[in-house]
């Protein structure tokens, strides 16, 4: 190794046997290129500047007629630059390309992930030429297990062995993942230290380098296995270190960096196919429960109580998890079905549940472990996933996996160990060690707990699509029965309407008969007069009472509409001198009853005294001023500022007093102007 400053590629340290390697003696102070040559230096400048330098060079013959390959990498001011016996015998690149993409084909040709490790196993082996290769996996509690194996006939086998997590701690696993492929030629090598010593605070990371000196503890627990040499190659999916394919040589054995480059390519289709196998064994997973979901949410769909409805397909609930008994748990009433704890156990559990906080799902494969009380029914139910949808009324569904004893074959005994206290020290003894483990199930995937989550939001989703449902039927039934009495309420008014024209109709036929029986001029204009004011009430009622007005009307509409039916009974000649500027506003029937009579009661008027029976101009205005309603009926004939105080006017102020309101008459020059302003009360915009 030569390490040279970054700025003027001077060597200020080396490791190794630099003098015989490179044939020179002086070498501290000297230029990189006057050790390794300008074209592997410039290269090394080169990268630098495009901020790429770590890894392969090129090779190097130096005037002892060794070829070396060079390989260069970056810590802070220093560029570390590693030299290392070239394959002698390198192998066409076409040759090495054919045969890594047979490997890869080989990969591609496993339908499962245990297969896919096997051929792993047997593809690194013929790569390598080492006496054992492993397939080896990390687990979740750190510990590890050789999932397929390949080896020499009188080799010691590790298949379906368990290392414990201590083998290689969280330090080491941080080193595997940075550094892909770590080769160890013979564990009797006697490391060669940096010449002159290092001496500055800021140790020198050698991390990227293929020939830094691993921990004598490394060395010593390879020993113990019987092994001289070991390479491994590191399996990383989506940025975490999933296993190793750990080579074990029982001679001293190297790997070239060709084979080093072509092991990391190789170790690359590994992960890519072990990522696409636990990928499509999620997917098949996936589909299977996105199936029962369907089927169970379309049977809960129907009518009926959804937990009634529920206790009924329990079967379907225990095969979509693969569970052996579920649970559901509505209120006070338990339903059971298959391996389960006893009734007091599951109403436990439950409180235990909601007692945190309602969490939506809980799972877990060793029950006995978060919940102590859980190891009284430890056969029955090691494993549990739950959903809860109700804390306050507890509504829980609980599926149940029994307890899977299970012998764990370890290389050696895991619990043995040293002293705490004292200095790090290998495991001396790999003999097969079995355990029997107890309070574990089956795990729950990640499909299966995904599966719960969507179905309780489906289950959830399903009852409140009952709820809305339910309330739609009641709002239907208050609706029908809202439309009844209105139809009711229109019968009676329709009703009140006919017997109040006909009565109205009576007076005026027993007004006409008194005015024909008369020979007195005066009674008969009096007669006459009343019979017109019969008529423009029962025109006023008829309009205002149709089948379609309710509580409140548009004054506005019902003025126009009572003037075209009030002219129809004036004569048709009024009807092209009529000017309308109406503010449409809506009030209550009643005062719409009193304005439709002042409306009628100033037309007559203006008929009778403005115009002497005659067609003239009328002008009759609404407007809403704030709180405050003014309608004006003015005409252009002769009738007076102020009108005599006759029966008429008594009507007109009689009327105005019911709204409330002021009666003003005006010069409108020719002509009168009544005004008449009302107060708006219950009343709005339309």
């Amino acid at each position: 190794m030569l390490v040279a400053s970054l700025d003027g590629f001077e060597v200020a340290h080396v490791a190794g046997d630099v003098e015989g390697r490179l044939g020179v003696m002086a070498w501290q102070g000297q230029k990189l290129d006057l050790l390794i040559g300008g074209a592997l230096t410039a290269e090394i400048a080169a990268r630098i500047e495009q901020g790429s330098l770590g890894g392969f060079l090129g090779q190097h013959r130096p005037a002892t007629g060794d070829v070396l390959d060079v390989s260069a990498y970056r810590h802070g001011p220093h560029v570390l630059v590693e030299l290392e016996p070239a394959a002698r015998e390198g192998l066409p690149v076409a040759l090495v390309m054919d045969r890594l993409a047979a490997s890869v084909a080989a990969f591609e040709r496993t339908g499962t992930l245990p297969s896919l490790c096997e051929s792993a196993a047997i593809e690194f082996r013929r790569l390598t030429g080492f006496d054992r290769v492993m397939i080896y996996r990390f687990l979740e509690d750190g510990s590890g297990e050789v999932l397929a194996e390949d080896r020499q006939e009188d080799m010691h086998s590790f298949l379906h062995q368990h290392f414990p997590e201590s083998d290689i701690p969280r330090q080491a696993r941080a080193l595997y993942l940075h550094n892909l492929a770590r080769v160890i030629p013979d564990v009797a090598y006697r490391p060669a230290p940096l010449r002159p010593a290092w001496t500055s605070a800021q140790p020198l990371d050698m991390s990227d380098c293929s020939l830094r000196s691993v921990s004598p503890v490394h060395l010593r627990y390879l020993a113990n296995m019987d092994v001289t040499a070991s390479a491994s190659f590191s399996i990383v999916r989506d940025g975490a270190l999933w296993g190793l394919v750990a080579c074990h040589n029982r001679t001293a054995r190297s790997l070239t960096y060709d084979l080093r480059a072509t092991g990391r390519a190789l170790v690359g289709a590994l992960a890519r196919q072990i990522k696409n196998k636990e990928e499509a064994e999620g997917y098949r997973q996936r589909i299977r429960l996105r199936s029962f979901e369907d089927d169970i949410v379309k049977l809960l769909s129907r009518e009926g109580a959804l937990a009634e409805l529920l206790s009924h397909h329990l079967d379907e609930l225990c095969r979509m998890m693969g569970s052996d008994g579920v649970a559901i748990l509505r209120g006070q009433k338990l339903i059971k079905r298959g391996v389960c704890p006893g009734e007091p156990e599951i109403r436990d559990l439950a409180t235990w549940l909601c007692s945190r906080g309602g969490e939506p799902v809980f799972a877990t494969d060793r029950l006995s472990e978060p919940y102590p009380p859980g190891a009284s029914f430890r056969p029955a139910g090691s494993g549990v996933l739950a959903i809860t949808l109700s804390v306050d009324d507890p509504w829980i569904l609980l599926w149940f996996r029994a307890e899977q004893i299970e012998v764990v074959n370890w290389a050696g005994n895991p619990h043995k160990s040293g002293d705490p206290g004292g200095p790090l020290t290998p495991r001396a003894s790999f003999a097969a060690w079995s355990e029997t483990v107890r309070g574990r199930a089956r795990d729950w995937s990640l499909p299966e707990t995904a599966a719960a989550t969507r179905l309780r939001a489906a289950l959830l989703e399903v009852q409140q699509n009952r709820r809305l449902r339910e309330l739609n039927r009641q709002l239907t039934k208050i609706l029908q029965d809202k439309d009844l009495l209105l139809q009711q309420k229109e019968f009676l008014i329709g009703e009140v309407n006919h017997r109040v024209q006909n009565s109205l109709q009576l007076v005026s036929s027993f007004l006409a008969i008194q005015g024909r029986a008369s020979d007195d001029p005066a009674l008969n204009a009096a007669l006459e007069e009343a019979r017109r004011r019969l008529t423009a009430v029962a025109l006023v009622h008829r309009r205002l009472y149709r089948g379609d007005q309710l509580e409140l009307v548009d004054a506005a509409r019902y003025i126009e509409e009572l003037c075209a039916d009030t002219f129809a009974f004036m004569g048709q000649d009024w009807s092209q001198h009529l000017t309308l500027n109406l503010t449409p506003v809506l009030v209550s029937t009643d005062r719409a009853v009193t304005l439709g009579l002042l409306v009628t009661e100033l037309m007559i008027n203006a008929n009778k005294h403005a115009y002497g029976g005659a067609a003239g101009p009328i002008e009759i205005e609404l407007i809403e001023d704030r709180a405050q309603l003014h309608l004006v009926v003015a005409d252009k004939g002769v009738g007076k500022a102020s009108p005599a105080k006759g029966f008429g006017s008594r009507i007109m102020e009689g009327l105005v007093a019911q709204l409330g309101g002021e009666l003003t008459y005006g010069d409108n020059r020719p002509g009168l102007r009544t005004l008449i302003t009302m107060p708006m009360q219950n009343t709005a915009k339309t």
